[in-house]
């Protein structure tokens, strides 16, 4: 079983960047699916992007085009690039992998991100 555990979080302006990553243990992390989830107070768990052991990456609507995800299967970490942030992505990121598509079994604690208006 992968563990998982999410960094980079923080305090940041309306149009600034961060860049949250999330370190894996195990051997198995090249062949998860690897994605990352947020819930923002009051608010259901929601999708925010995944990428595939091969790299395929798939966005939600809301952050296609500021936010992008990677991995680096060498040292178990994917990473989510958050450009052109705003109030709404408020929200505690969770990372999530699995051996199949939207199928996430493990899951990290998660890292608060607060966008400043």
């Amino acid at each position: 079983q992968v563990q998982l555990a999410e960094s980079g979080g923080g305090l940041v302006q309306a149009g600034g960047s961060l860049r949250l990553s999330c370190a894996a243990s195990g051997r198995t992390f090249s062949s998860y699916y690897m994605g990352w989830f947020r819930q923002a107070p009051g608010k259901e768990r929601e999708f925010v992007a995944r990428i595939s052991p091969s790299s395929s990456t798939f966005y939600a609507d809301s952050v296609k085009g500021r936010f992008t995800i990677s991995r680096d299967n060498a040292k178990n970490t994917v990473y989510l690039q958050m450009n052109s942030l705003t109030p709404e992505d408020t929200a505690v990121y969770y990372c999530a992998g699995g051996f199949r598509i939207a199928d996430y079994t493990c899951w990290g604690p998660g890292t608060q991100v607060t966008v400043a208006s």
